[in-house]
């Protein structure tokens, strides 16, 4: 019977010093036994159902084979006895920013937890996830958007206290296993993202235009009339890297896991956002620039077209002057001959 409950991890043992064993029994376990009558009693464990096998008539001698008498394996299942973990609680505080819960073992109703797929239904929101082992052994662990954290560290959170606390023994956290390979990807990521940056960088130094650079925070001071009193004045911006609020990332602490790439693209999408605002208010100042000069082609045209009026002359209205005056003239020159002829006549009269 103590080989049975020592397999089955109702009792443990412990070596002493001079080389005897000192048996302890597990928490909430009750020993094998044989009572005053005769009656057999064998514990079911905690690490597996209890199964025995025999040869012969060594389990109808012991009353294990069955209705029949003659079995040769016997079977039984695990039972949660007095002492065990229903009505006890375990309370996980906040995981890297997760929801703080409290898990109370039972028959899974009125919100207790019975399988190992409520407890992950209860954890989730916690960012944390259970697995249970072949010896019914619980390790709770991390999800893959936190794989760098540690359970209860102090940047982390996450403690596990509670009623139950007191009946079990935790082992203490394990430091993250990193994946050599996805981790050289996410460092060739943040390669690639700290090249990206520099890029930002020099274009916006490079984006002046007659000595101003509207993305370096230099000013320009547009001038719609004659006088300077029509006049725009653009305020510009310091958008390189930094001005966006991008920072060069640290390979082996950024892209490490999915939270720290999901900050980033935080950071990557604010900047967005920035762009865009400034985009729409430089495209404001566009349009009214192009209202501007479209306004001052126009004036510009008007003015033009009465100065041609003023001091050009009327190509037809001068044609017909001119026609006119050679009709005039041819008229005068035949009257003067036929004046000339008369009076040669009048002579040639009195001769």
């Amino acid at each position: 019977m103590k080989a049975i409950d020592l397999a089955t991890g109702v009792q443990t043992a412990t070596i002493n010093a001079n080389g005897t064993a000192t048996l302890a029994t597990a928490t909430g376990q009750t020993n094998s036994s044989i009572n005053a009558s005769g009656a057999l009693k064998l514990s079911t464990g905690v690490n597996a159902d209890l199964s025995i096998t025999g040869t012969g008539n060594a389990l109808n001698v012991l009353g294990l084979a069955g209705n029949t008498g003659t079995s040769t394996a016997f079977t039984a299942a695990r039972t949660s006895g007095i002492g065990g973990i229903s009505g006890k609680t375990l309370t996980f505080s906040s995981f890297n920013g997760g929801t703080a819960v409290d898990v109370t073992f039972g028959d899974g109703t009125n919100g207790t937890v019975k399988t190992l797929d409520q407890l992950n239904t209860k954890l989730q929101a916690n960012n944390l996830s259970a697995t249970i082992d072949a010896n019914g052994l619980l390790t709770v662990s991390t999800t893959n958007d936190y794989a760098s954290s540690t359970i209860g560290s102090s940047a982390a959170g996450g403690a596990i206290g509670g009623t139950l606390t007191s009946a079990l023994t935790f082992s203490t956290a394990s430091s993250p296993v990193q994946d050599t390979v996805a981790q050289t990807s996410r460092a060739n990521l943040v390669s690639q993202y700290n090249n990206i940056l520099n890029q930002i960088d020099t274009t916006s130094q490079d984006s002046s235009f007659n000595g101003v650079n509207l993305l370096n925070g230099d000013q320009l001071k547009l001038v719609f009339d004659e006088t300077g009193k029509s006049n725009l004045s653009i305020t510009g911006v310091t958008y390189n890297s930094k001005g966006l609020g991008l920072a060069a990332l640290t390979s082996g602490v950024d892209f490490i896991d999915n939270s720290a790439t999901n900050k980033v693209l935080s950071n990557l999408n604010a900047a967005s956002s920035t762009l865009r605002s400034e985009a729409s208010s430089l495209g404001s100042n566009l349009s009214v620039v192009q209202v501007r000069q479209d306004f001052n082609k126009s004036l510009i045209n008007v003015l033009q077209t009465g100065s041609s009026n003023l001091t050009l002359a009327d190509t037809n209205t001068e044609a017909a002057n001119s026609q006119a005056l050679s009709t005039r003239q041819s008229i005068a020159v035949s009257a003067l001959s036929l004046a000339n002829q008369s009076q040669q006549s009048v002579l040639q009269l009195l001769r």
